[in-house]
């Protein structure tokens, strides 16, 4: 082959693996399913994220650089102490045969192994999202796509599990874990896995107080993977998630409406249980109940020395159109009643 391109095609495999990448079966979307380069509402976006970018050989180089002369040699000498249980000598020999040979065939071997060795031997599962991650990213097509989106599955799910430690302390780190589910479905959204995943992302978003991100999250979901069980989890936790907004922002006639709305079709659905369909009929009499004191309280409103009598009995009478049985109707028909007899 001509150097010179052979030098072409080193450097096109080395900046865009993912280009001559097929979608691998039963991680690729199927009928109903979304695609990777479809909006996720409620993830957080492109701009947001830390991309990833490609490893590059180390400052000092005789003390952080490969110590043989050639990928596979690298590969040998780093497979060696990995026998010997070496850990982390073997991760960081791994890691230089990326960094010096990212176009070689031992690169994606080695890339993996530091992955493993992170997740099995280190315990450090943040870091072997990032090394799985990284896999897929740049060598998916040399890689097996199914054994390694489930692997960074398992591994968002020991991140939650176990939580970030920082100085011997350990904290929540839901904006992190969350973020690696997101990466998840948007690598894999076919994945039969995708629907749980989708759920914790929800829940994640509850976790910061963002019910009404959670809330889309929960609606994209049932869009996704009607059919999946998730959906009738989703659509219950969909309500309450509404419900907290809505006592945040009852002033919203135009909300309070459409929640109202939704609280119906989640009851009509089937997709709820007995006891799940009476809890979501508690919050739309709930959410009734904050549409009728709006009402009332803009009746009210009129009832002044500012507005006119006929505004008054006009505002007074709409209320009782529209809640003939509350429990305020004797009390305005009273008024009602008064201001009539005003006008006589």
């Amino acid at each position: 082959m001509n150097p010179g391109r052979a030098i072409v095609l080193a450097v096109a495999a080395l900046w865009c693996p993912l280009a001559v990448v097929a979608v691998p079966p039963g991680v690729s979307p199927g009928p109903g399913v979304r695609y990777a380069t479809d909006a996720y509402p409620g993830f957080d976006s492109e701009d947001e994220l830390l991309k990833p970018s490609r490893k590059e050989p180390r400052w000092f180089g005789w003390l952080n650089g490969p110590k043989k002369d050639t990928a596979a040699e690298q590969l040998a000498y780093a497979s060696s102490l990995e026998a010997e249980g070496s850990w982390k000598s073997a991760r960081k020999a791994y890691d230089a045969l990326v960094r010096e040979w990212p176009a070689s065939p031992e690169a994606p071997k080695a890339q993996k192994a530091v992955a493993d060795i992170c997740l099995g031997k280190l315990l450090d599962s943040e870091a072997a999202f990032a090394e799985y991650r990284y896999l897929l990213d740049f060598y998916s097509a040399q890689c097996s796509y199914d054994e390694i989106v489930e692997l960074m599955y398992k591994t968002a799910e020991l991140m939650r599990d176990e939580g970030k430690t920082i100085l011997f302390f350990r904290f929540d780190n839901t904006v992190d874990v969350r973020r690696a589910y997101e990466a998840v479905v948007l690598r894999a959204p076919g994945a039969k896995f995708a629907p749980q995943a989708m759920l914790t992302i929800a829940s994640l978003r509850e976790d910061e107080d963002k019910q009404e991100t959670a809330a889309t999250v929960y609606e994209n979901l049932r869009s996704a993977y009607p059919k999946s069980p998730e959906a009738a989890v989703a659509l219950y936790r969909e309500a309450k998630a509404r419900m907290v907004v809505l006592r945040r922002c009852e002033y919203n006639r135009e909300r309070v409406r459409e929640t109202i709305g939704f609280f119906t079709y989640a009851i009509e659905s089937g997709m709820l249980s007995t006891e799940e369909a009476g809890e979501v009929a508690q919050l739309r009499a709930e959410a009734r109940a904050l549409l009728e004191e709006e009402a009332y309280k803009a009746a009210k409103f009129y009832d002044s020395r500012t507005r006119t009598k006929r505004s008054a009995v006009s505002a007074y009478q709409r209320f009782l159109d529209e809640y003939p049985t509350s429990d305020r109707a004797p009390e305005v028909r009273r008024r009602l009643f008064e201001l009539q007899e005003e006008g006589k």
